[in-house]
């Protein structure tokens, strides 16, 4: 089986049996001669000697990759050394293609590896994977055309000491299939959410407050033109007790009023179920690799990839979640969504300053945090 990626298929995004001697987009057939040249990107020490990372200062940009296409990234591998704190979260990301002032990749490094509570944690999927021990991996495929760039931006207040990197990259004697998708990853963040209520005791109390428009939902991106959606991965700060997870996945599509894909809840849509038992898990292309108590302070991340169907979309597409039924809850989300689109990509909304993307906690009333002022 291999991961095909371009426009000539139906769908853009799918699993096929047969295979060719080389796929521009995807993955190759391992029986067939490859005829890509190979490439790699490093950190290593160009002496010769051990020296193999690199130094960014506050403030400062490190480029990681610069390369002319047309080309694919097949796998990005990054660790890093420094005495910061939640240097996850203050760290930046960014990736752009064919020479686009605006980029195409734009979030903490963290959240890009499913860190998105500023700690590490190992797990492990089909796209993204952090290994023993602060290793990040990503094997999403990158085509670019003509060229691709990725930054690497400190934006805390020490020096990162050592940046080690590894991109795996190929180019090509020959241009991508026209009309190959090209990828995304942006990152949102509600700290808090705003719920509707916060005198409320039990799941069910806001039952009489349906929501069918989702309106005031949690927003993992939104996009103009056309392409397909194919996951996300978002961490939660809860800020009151109890399950956050009643909240129902929403796609509006092609500027829909009322989303034709909707849920039943969010262990729902990260496919588990019953609260995730309790219980921390990873598989292929969905998990919840941590799990925290049903309380005020506790930690939670989850994520889900639509390898099987990816989501497409001609002219837009809004991808939301409710932070608890009807958007009662206000806990702190912060997430990254992934997908492939045709250029150019609208504008990103702008990174909150480093400060705001620090998960704290939030005085917002509600059980377990009954110190803030009430709303209602």
């Amino acid at each position: 089986m291999r991961f095909v990626l371009g426009s000539a298929l139906i769908g853009g995004l799918l699993w096929v049996a047969s295979a060719t001697a080389q796929d521009l987009n995807g993955q190759p057939d391992l029986t067939r001669q490859q005829t890509y040249t190979p490439h790699r990107a490093s950190s290593a020490d160009p002496t010769g000697r051990n020296d193999d990372s690199r130094r960014i200062e506050p403030g400062a940009t490190l480029t990681v990759l610069d390369a002319d296409g047309p080309g694919t990234i097949s796998h990005i591998w990054f660790t890093i050394a420094t005495n910061e704190d939640y240097h996850l979260k203050k760290i930046v990301l960014r990736i752009y293609w064919d020479g686009e002032a605006s980029p195409s990749v734009e979030t903490p490094i963290g959240d890009f590896f499913g860190l998105g509570l500023g700690t590490y944690n190992n797990w492990q999927s089909q796209l993204l994977s952090v290994g023993n021990d602060k290793a990040m991996n990503s094997y999403f495929p990158m085509p670019f055309g003509r060229h691709a760039r990725i930054t690497i931006t400190n934006e805390g207040r020490q020096p990162v000491g050592d940046f080690y990197y590894n991109i795996d990259y190929r180019t090509y004697a020959r241009p991508l299939a026209a009309g190959t998708l090209y990828f995304h990853a942006q990152y949102r963040q509600a700290q808090p959410n705003h719920g509707i209520a916060n005198n409320w005791l039990r799941n069910q109390d806001t039952s009489k407050n349906p929501n069918l428009t989702g309106e005031n939902n949690y927003v993992w991106m939104e996009a103009q033109g056309h392409g397909q959606f194919v996951g996300v991965t978002m961490s939660i700060l809860q800020n009151q007790d109890l399950w956050w997870g009643e909240g129902d996945d929403m796609f509006f599509i092609d500027g829909e009023k009322s989303p034709s894909i909707a849920g039943t809840g969010a262990e729902d849509y990260f496919l588990g179920a019953w609260d995730f038992g309790g219980h921390p898990f990873s598989y292929p292309l969905y998990g919840a690799p941590v799990v925290g108590d049903e309380l005020a302070g506790s930690r939670s991340s989850v994520y889900r990839f639509h390898l099987d169907s990816p989501i497409p979309f001609s002219k837009s597409i809004k991808a939301t979640i409710e932070h608890g039924h009807a958007n009662y809850r206000s806990d702190n989300y912060y997430s990254v969504a992934y997908w492939y689109q045709a250029e150019p990509h609208a504008p990103f909304p702008a990174l909150p300053p480093v400060e705001d993307r620090l998960p704290k906690l939030q005085a917002v009333g509600g059980p377990g945090n009954a110190d803030a002022l009430p709303k209602n």
